[in-house]
């Protein structure tokens, strides 16, 4: 990854679980600068103190803030100048998202808007948005914002020089709410051990893995790439739980008992990994593919994403469902969608969404 040494790269959503061993990989190449841009203080802390005493030559910023604010994030690209930028910064909850719409377009869908533009007009060379496998033949809010950021992206490809591509994988083991952490707690408490269905089944792979195909597939994009993540086999949930619990020495059924809780709104029984439009190549790694599908016209996606911007600054949610439809045919809503009391505070002060 010579590409990112003497560079100064920016990783949005620097604490989070991808963000963050993001930021550690980056590290190793000794760029020439790294920004961590996080609206969680406390994340944001805890990545900056053991960077610098992993890294301790490193030129390093840890910045608050976050990409919903435009102003903000044009004013960091201006003074800092990136030229390589890791887009990790997405709310991922699937249950959450489907009760607050709005903030799931407002953070996946504006803030990324928010972000590309940031990025073309500061002569940013390349942008690696990081999407997942719930961005195909959505069934969930989470999902199709997902998709949609990654259209609007795709458009933008080659706007003024930068190089916008993607990155689609699945599950990542360990990472903050996942599955692994939660069956652990579960078994050392005695169970029971919760699953939704007996024959759900995800692709899985470890954060580091993921990061580190995240960065070979930076390094050969051209711009305009949508790259796959082979992630092997899908695996039954049910089956990693009763792994978990043989590991704990533990007998599934007996000392620890599995129950099946029933599919969550939003929650598909399979993962795909790419849409009905796209068709998987091979890159020279074994471990990417490439999804080669239909170019998308940038003036269309700027319409559509303005439309979303005025939905969500009227908090209109039945306006935003339709508006989702429309633009992603195969979003096919699964379960009911209630909207959360009072829904979205997570506006910063002094930004209108």
């Amino acid at each position: 990854a010579a590409f990112l040494s003497e560079r100064v790269v920016l990783v949005t959503g620097a604490g989070g679980s991808i963000g963050s061993e993001i930021c550690r990989q980056v590290a190793e190449f000794n760029p020439r600068g790294l920004i961590l841009l996080e609206r969680a203080e406390n994340s944001l802390f805890d990545l900056e103190v053991s960077l610098r005493r992993q890294f301790p030559e490193l030129r390093l910023q840890a910045v608050v803030g976050s990409i919903n604010d435009g102003p903000g994030l044009q004013a960091l690209f201006r003074e800092q100048r990136p030229e390589v930028v890791f887009h990790a910064a997405a709310y991922k909850h699937v249950p959450l998202m489907e009760r607050y719409p709005v903030e799931a377009a407002y953070n996946n869908i504006l803030g990324t808007r928010n972000l590309v533009q940031a990025a073309v007009a500061n002569g940013t060379e390349r942008v690696v948005m990081i999407s997942t496998d719930k961005a195909v033949r959505p069934t969930n809010i989470m999902g199709v914002s997902k998709r949609i950021a990654e259209r609007y992206t795709h458009a933008m490809n080659g706007h003024q020089g930068t190089r916008f591509l993607i990155t689609r994988f699945g599950n990542v083991l360990g990472s903050a709410g996942s599955v692994i952490p939660l069956f652990r707690q579960q078994i050392l408490q005695g169970g029971p051990v919760t699953v939704t269905h007996p024959e759900i089944e995800r692709f899985f792979m470890t954060i580091p893995e993921a990061v580190q195909l995240v960065l070979q597939a930076a390094y050969m994009g051209q711009g305009g790439d949508i790259f796959v993540l082979n992630m092997g086999r899908s695996v039954k949930i049910k089956e990693l739980a009763e792994k978990l619990c043989l590991l704990a020495g533990k007998t599934p059924g007996e000392d620890v008992k599995i129950i099946y809780t029933g599919l969550r709104p939003g929650e598909k029984m399979y993962e795909e990994l790419f849409n009905s439009d796209e068709e998987a190549a091979p890159t020279e790694h074994p471990m990417i593919l490439r999804a080669l599908g239909p170019r998308e016209e940038a003036a269309v996606w700027e319409r559509h994403v303005e439309d979303i911007a005025v939905l969500v600054r009227h908090r209109d949610v039945p306006g935003l469902l339709a508006k989702f439809h429309e633009v992603v045919p195969d979003y096919r809503e699964n379960g009911m969608i209630e909207v959360g009391p009072g829904a979205p505070q997570s506006h910063p002060p002094g930004i209108q969404a």
